[in-house]
């Protein structure tokens, strides 16, 4: 006999999930009994993590979607109400930033950040929502920020910008929506390395008070703690995940 997971027949749309974070969140959510809805604007990307879901036999379908676009969002979430009939969960974890000085930042790049980061977590929210209310039951929705909604590096204003929005986008939708039964809540990902882990320097992991850089199944487990139906007491707040980074005073040498 399978042993039922916290989230068995849960059905969970997660964005930006045809690679890193996104797809590592598709297989946890499929491993723990959720069918996933996985969603990206790389098709050949999305591919991919549905062949990885095939083979491991877990439950999930494929949407090609652009968040930064509304009539994509609009479509997106009438597709899922005709196919499904229900959402349980929203994982917004779409995202992508422009590393270039503020003196030179075209606004049209500006708003690609913000409109895909931040307007397209709303826009995915708000269509989520009105799906957990449908029928009373409520559901539950994570916004994937960052520790860059803390603290910045230069030349990552419309990152920084979009990212802090999400903090507070989170809260307010979480008191918004809480009559509702919808707990709303933000993960902010630290380094977290989506590439060839093998290849990290010594260095790297040490500058880490956990001692190592974060992995993609970091950020699942504490997605896995927010949106369990158990857990239903914590909304309008965030989890940093970072190995301790935010909390490490550093001083030239």
């Amino acid at each position: 006999m399978t042993e039922q997971g916290t989230h068995d027949g849960k059905i969970v749309l997660i964005t930006g999930a045809g690679a890193g974070i996104g797809r590592e969140l598709a297989l946890a959510y499929g491993r723990d009994g959720a069918l996933s809805l996985i969603a990206d604007r790389n098709e050949a990307g999305l591919e991919e993590t549905a062949a990885l879901l095939e083979r491991e036999e877990l439950d999930s379908a494929s949407f090609v979607v652009d968040i930064s676009k509304p009539e994509e969002v609009s479509r997106l979430f009438a597709d899922i109400e005709v196919m499904f009939g229900r959402l349980d969960i929203v994982i917004n974890n779409a995202g992508f930033g422009i590393w270039k000085s503020p003196y030179d930042l075209e606004i049209e790049e500006w708003d690609h950040v913000v409109h895909t980061n931040l307007r397209g977590t709303f826009l995915c929210s708000r269509e989520g929502a009105k799906l957990m209310r449908k029928d009373g039951i409520g559901g539950s929705i994570v916004n994937i920020s960052s520790t860059r909604a803390h603290m910045s590096e230069p030349y990552s204003e419309a990152y920084a910008a979009s990212k802090g929005g999400i903090l507070s986008l989170t809260h307010a939708l979480a008191a918004s929506l809480g009559p509702d039964g919808i707990t709303v809540n933000a993960i902010c990902p630290g380094w977290i390395e989506t590439g060839d882990y093998g290849a990290l320097r010594t260095d790297d992991h040490a500058q880490h008070p956990a001692g190592r850089v974060g992995k993609p199944q970091d950020i699942a487990k504490a997605c896995l703690y927010l949106t369990d139906p158990q857990n239903d007491f914590v909304t309008g707040t965030h989890i940093t995940v970072d190995g301790g980074m935010t909390r490490k005073m550093i001083y030239a040498e």
